[in-house]
């Protein structure tokens, strides 16, 4: 059996920006790292699609990987995202990464110049090859235009490195049959939030969470019901936030989970072009939501 990197909810943490967007605001990125461990998440994505990686500098990725590994020091594991769709520039970046002490490496399938499951499998080996840390695969067809396979899956988990994946392709049939092949050679995490217990139900251990920005022990609370194999009481938990994921995916992420932030934390949270804010309409429905919840930046 493979060594899981966490059971529960990681937080795919948002970017904080400088005022005028031209840098990266570690001090309000050292706040939100230690609100998750407050509200008792179980790990951190850093420079993941939430945290607009492809707006993010090489040296932006560094310095948000040093502040995320040397603030928490090792309280929570820090998982990079350094995923690319040429495969060598992912090597570089996963090698980067290495050097600041992260604990995984979240790498998504290559998009654009799409590829075929055999290249799938060449991709990820040819990294996972070249790194010593272990790796997380992250298929989401909606934004790459590829999606993975239960039986590719089952290639890509021969490799040692390669640990687990981040499954955002929303097909719960295909997990099913992704857990039957793999066994404990891949730890499955749900990559939706909505469906984080139906995904653990199927024997996924945990969820790489948009909401746990927001809500972190909220989120936190639904995945241990879920391990502790109360799945009813997951069902409650994840059913009282289904409106809140539901407003946070209602335009682009992660312009909704940035907006919530900026209320929660009464903070200017500026987003890159080409995300723009979030319409007046939708946001004053999205607070609406965390009055409701009772989330604060110290929940």
């Amino acid at each position: 059996m493979k060594k899981e990197i966490f059971r529960g909810s990681a937080a795919a943490v948002i970017t904080p920006f400088t005022p005028d967007g031209r840098d990266v605001d570690l001090d309000f990125f050292r706040a939100l790292l230690h609100a998750q461990l407050a509200g008792g998440t179980d790990a951190v994505v850093v420079a993941g699609t939430t945290g607009e990686s492809p707006v993010l500098t090489g040296d932006e990725k560094r310095r948000l990987f040093q502040c995320a590994v040397s603030e928490l020091r090792g309280r929570l594991p820090v998982i990079a995202g350094t995923g690319s769709n040429d495969t060598w520039k992912a090597v570089r970046a996963s090698n980067e990464a290495e050097k600041e002490g992260v604990d995984g490496l979240l790498i998504v399938t290559p998009f654009y110049n799409k590829c075929t499951q055999e290249g799938v499998v060449r991709h990820y080996h040819t990294i996972a090859d070249r790194v010593s840390t272990p790796v997380i695969v992250y298929n989401v067809p909606s934004r790459t235009g590829l999606n993975i396979k239960p039986e590719t899956y089952q290639a890509l988990a021969e490799h040692k490195n390669i640990v687990a994946v981040k499954e955002a392709n929303g097909d719960l049939s295909a997990a099913a049959k992704t857990a039957s092949l793999c066994g404990d050679t891949l730890t499955i995490y749900s990559g939706n939030d909505d469906q984080t217990v139906a995904m653990m139900a199927l024997g996924a251990k945990g969820v790489i969470s948009v909401a746990a920005n927001a809500a972190p022990g909220l989120m936190h609370a639904v995945t241990q019901k879920a391990l502790q194999n109360d799945l009813l009481g997951a069902a409650e938990r994840q059913a009282s936030l289904l409106r809140l994921t539901g407003l946070l995916f209602s335009e682009v992420n992660p312009i909704p989970i940035k907006a919530a932030v900026s209320y929660l934390y009464g903070r200017e949270c500026p987003l890159r072009l080409p995300l723009t804010p979030m319409s007046e309409d939708k946001k004053r429905l999205l607070i609406r939501e965390l009055d409701r919840l009772g989330l604060s930046a110290k929940q």
